[in-house]
């Protein structure tokens, strides 16, 4: 068989009457004595083949009784039109070449415990369901980088092995660098602080780690990172780019990936809500709510999954919370000059319980004021000693934020737990497969 001959599944728009050549898999098959009905996929698609015994040679009526699920083959057949369909096409099957037929697949139609698939998860990625979470998960990360690229920003790429860590925390890998000692990154704003000073506008695009010993849904080990970063952006146009950029991607995956969010039962029209302007209030009156709410959670504490989840229930699409105190926020983040006590941030709350999908800030740029926070928070200026050299020299009003990409397809996609958002997830207890 030459694969040039091939057509995918993908392809068959314009092609009814005509006959096709596909490589693909078994999904499953049924049979009502004289006909059997082959559910096939290709990796573009899935498409159902009849074959009827009547109108083949046995050779080929026979090759398709050996099938078993997830044995592979070449089909080949006519294209018909068949309005049920999802793809709106059927292949009427005239011929079966068998490339293997696979025995005792691990994976069932039945129900399996999540440990199980997860040990299986290289298997498990050919379910109709996990198929369609990395495509939308594709056309998020498309989306993305249309919306940068559109507007001027410069793709930067920071380096996964740092020196030190970007917000002062020790939930880091560690590992040595030759005669050093090395960390794999937890973000690479710092880097992008410093894009920004020769470029303008950057965007960085790449994995982090956490060496966070957390088992919650919305938490991975390894995960991915978007993380622009603008000169001569103040606070409130941050949050301006932020919701067109929120907006933006919802949108697009509403726009292409319909079938996908069908597949896996997500309900469209709250993702049709997500446009901009989003919703904003005040870490202030956000406490005011969560008390009308019944939580005492006082001033000055950082909130946590049920807090945030409580505030976002009020809205219909994301969610800015602005103005945190200081005391907890990053070391880097602009003080309100009308109030010190806070500072310039927000963070991006999901609706649907979903929690932080994009935290931002102005950053400081006040030389003085950097080296304070330096002091303050115990970092070695050493280690820092390029980040203040920003500072220094040309220093400006700046802005930035990151977007988590897997909590972001949790939510655009409503799954339940991030491992799923991920073709292969690292979490605390699993580095297998």
């Amino acid at each position: 068989m030459q694969t040039s001959q091939l057509t995918s599944i993908k392809e068959l728009d314009g092609k009814v009457g005509e006959t096709v050549v596909i490589g693909c898999w078994l999904q499953g098959k049924r049979s009502s004595g004289k006909i059997q009905f082959l559910k096939l996929r290709d990796g573009s698609g899935f498409i159902q083949g009849v074959i009827a015994k009547s109108e083949v040679d046995e050779s080929a009526w026979e090759a398709a009784k050996k099938l078993t699920q997830e044995s592979s083959l070449y089909v080949t057949g006519v294209v018909r039109e068949e309005p049920r369909s999802p793809s709106g096409y059927e292949l009427t099957v005239t011929g079966v070449d068998i490339i293997q037929i696979t025995e005792d697949f691990p994976i069932t139609p039945k129900e399996h415990g999540i440990d199980y698939l997860m040990d299986r998860r290289h298997l498990w990625l050919r379910s109709p369901k996990q198929r369609a979470i990395l495509v939308i998960r594709a056309e998020i990360i498309r989306a993305i980088q249309q919306f940068f690229d559109e507007r001027g920003f410069t793709l930067v790429d920071p380096p996964i092995l740092t020196p030190s860590s970007c917000e002062g925390t020790t939930n880091l890998f560690h590992t040595k660098y030759f005669d050093e000692d090395a960390y794999l990154t937890q973000s690479g704003q710092l880097y992008m602080e410093a894009a920004a000073m020769a470029l303008g506008k950057v965007y960085s695009f790449g994995p982090t780690f956490r060496a966070e010993k957390s088992k919650t849904r919305r938490h991975l080990i390894e995960f991915w990172m978007i993380e622009p970063e603008m000169a001569f952006v103040d606070h409130e146009q941050n949050l301006e780019v932020q919701e067109q950029f929120i907006s933006h991607v919802v949108q697009s995956v509403v726009a292409n990936c319909r079938p996908e969010l069908e597949t896996i039962g997500r309900d469209i029209s709250k993702l049709e809500q997500v446009k901009a302007p989003f919703p904003r209030m005040t870490y202030d009156e956000a406490i005011e709510l969560l008390h009308t709410e019944g939580f005492d959670l006082p001033w000055g504490e950082d909130f946590g999954a049920p807090h945030e989840t409580a505030i976002a229930e009020k809205f219909d699409r994301p969610v800015f919370i602005t103005h945190y105190p200081a005391s907890f926020k990053a070391f880097y983040m602009k003080p309100d000059p009308a109030r010190p006590e806070v500072v310039l941030c927000a963070d991006m709350i999901a609706p649907e319980g979903y929690g932080e999908i994009i935290g931002g800030s102005q950053r400081i740029d006040d030389p003085e004021l950097m080296a304070q926070r330096f002091r303050e928070h115990e970092l070695s200026e050493e280690a820092y000693a390029w980040y203040m050299d920003l500072r220094r020299y040309g220093t400006v009003p700046h802005s930035g934020f990151g977007l988590g990409l897997e909590r972001a397809v949790a939510w655009i996609c409503g799954l339940e737990h991030v491992r799923e958002t991920i073709a292969f997830p690292r979490t605390l207890y699993r580095l297998y497969p």
